[in-house]
């Protein structure tokens, strides 16, 4: 069972029709998601503080890496899922970016949206397959 089915099973919650959502909704639960895989490679790695994992974590997670991974990618997406984050690199979003440029931001949030999507549709072992294989192509060791 995946993990988003088994969360629904737990609080009985419904499955609700993916295309109802923002892409904007999708970048939401897409940045958690993403965040959470990063985090248990970064944890599995060693016990150390709290803050060296942050920072670890967080070279990984920001915008401008995330720009690079889908970047790196584009070429290995479904339609379907080049959809999704062209969808979501397009959602006009009232937040800024803080520390990063806006065509990064805005490539981050696109595939923020494909994490989410990948997430909500029980795919979550192709959003670990990607995230491997964009850590791979970028030689980026977590």
């Amino acid at each position: 069972m995946e993990i988003d089915s088994y969360i629904r099973e737990q609080f009985g919650l419904k499955k609700k029709d993916i295309r109802t959502y923002s892409p904007l909704t999708l970048a939401y639960i897409g940045d958690g998601i993403f965040d959470l895989i990063i985090r248990t490679i970064v944890v599995d790695k060693g016990n150390t503080s709290p803050n060296e994992l942050h920072r670890h974590t967080s070279s990984i997670v920001k915008a401008h890496t995330q720009a690079l991974m889908v970047e790196a990618l584009e070429k290995e997406l479904t339609s379907e899922e080049y959809d999704v984050y062209r969808r979501g690199r397009n959602a006009k979003s009232v937040t800024t970016a803080k520390n990063a440029s806006v065509a990064d931001y805005r490539k981050a949030t696109g595939f923020e949206a494909l994490m989410g999507y990948l997430y909500l549709e029980d795919k979550f072992e192709r959003a670990v397959f990607l995230t491997k294989r964009a850590l791979e192509i970028l030689q980026i060791e977590p």
